[in-house]
């Protein structure tokens, strides 16, 4: 398959007043065209850093180096005027906490419509048309009543829906979203689970960023585990859930509740205190004298990749 997107020797860091925090530190992934990747891993391992990379959208106090390639260009390296044309357009972004994300002034249907405007149509006419069939896509009706309501008038799951509705309004070829059940239930986790699986029928590319594992499990194609700023795993979805292969990974599906709710022991290390060795040692119930020397992502023969000197 034709990789559309492709992270080459990422790495991230931001500096503060007594440390550097590394927050992604050397991410090597590729992402097919029409494939649905998850980005899985607890809060802090830098999977949400990673998303904004893509698209530009980090802080400027931080350090950037390694490349991100869209379509053979590297977006690292385009100026602001050229990554305007492709936010939004050809790459969208849908951020976690769409009660925060949202404009709270502006109605949805505005700010559904603000990137249609943008890169698609000016005809206020036609936008509005497009907005109310998003409306009706995303199943917030009656669309010509809601269009015109604002942010506070609509449930999390309402807002959240509105937020994808709004990354693919451009009509992107990929779409980045960031923790898209966080803070919802059960019932909208599953129609934000619909919707971005009607996405992934019509082609878009979806680079989904998620702990939530049953929802990795329900859409992804691939299922890439991220440990405080390193890719630990990557495999297909059903390998990954039938039998992941590192440490790591193993504990976060043994902490789930269906299988028995065991927690991983031990608590993750600020990055600037790693001495070279395997990021995940000091948790791990396998660690051996070799791990004081960091695996490299070691490839298996049926396509996945682990970070563990166990499969070396």
């Amino acid at each position: 398959m034709t990789t559309i997107l492709e992270v080459q020797q990422l790495h991230i860091h931001f500096p503060t007043s007594d440390r550097t925090v590394r927050a992604v530190d050397g991410i090597d992934i590729g992402i097919a065209r029409s494939e649905t990747l998850a980005v899985i891993g607890e809060s802090g391992s830098g999977k949400s850093v990673l998303g904004l990379a893509v698209l530009g959208l980090l802080p400027v106090n931080c350090t950037v180096t390694g490349s991100v390639r869209y379509r053979g260009a590297d977006l690292l390296t385009l100026p602001e005027s050229e990554l305007e044309k492709i936010r939004g357009r050809k790459i969208a972004w849908v951020p976690q906490n769409p009660a925060g994300s949202m404009n709270p002034s502006m109605t949805v249907g505005y700010q559904i419509g603000e990137p249609i405007a943008l890169h698609v149509e000016k005809n206020r006419s036609i936008v509005r048309k497009k907005v109310l069939e998003l409306l009706q896509f995303i199943r917030i009706t009656p669309p010509e009543e809601r269009i015109g309501s604002y942010p506070y008038s609509f449930s999390g799951g309402m807002l959240q829906r509105s937020l994808v509705a709004m990354g693919i309004a451009g009509l992107p070829e990929v779409l980045i979203a960031d923790e898209p059940t966080k803070g919802i239930d059960i019932i909208n986790r599953q129609a934000v689970s619909a919707l971005l699986r009607v996405l992934r029928e019509k082609g878009i590319t979806l680079l989904i960023i998620t702990h939530d594992l049953s929802f990795a499990q329900n859409l992804a194609d691939r299922v890439a585990v991220m440990y405080s700023g390193r890719i630990m795993e990557i495999r297909e979805r059903k390998s990954f859930f039938d039998g992941p292969l590192h440490p790591y990974a193993k504990g976060m599906l043994l902490s789930l509740p269906e299988n028995g709710l065991h927690p991983i022991s031990g608590k993750t290390r600020e990055s600037d205190k790693y001495d070279g060795g395997c990021r995940f040692r000091f948790r791990c119930t396998y660690t051996m004298e070799r791990c004081r020397a960091e695996p490299p992502l070691i490839a298996l023969p049926d396509g996945s990749a682990v970070r563990c000197w166990l499969y070396d």
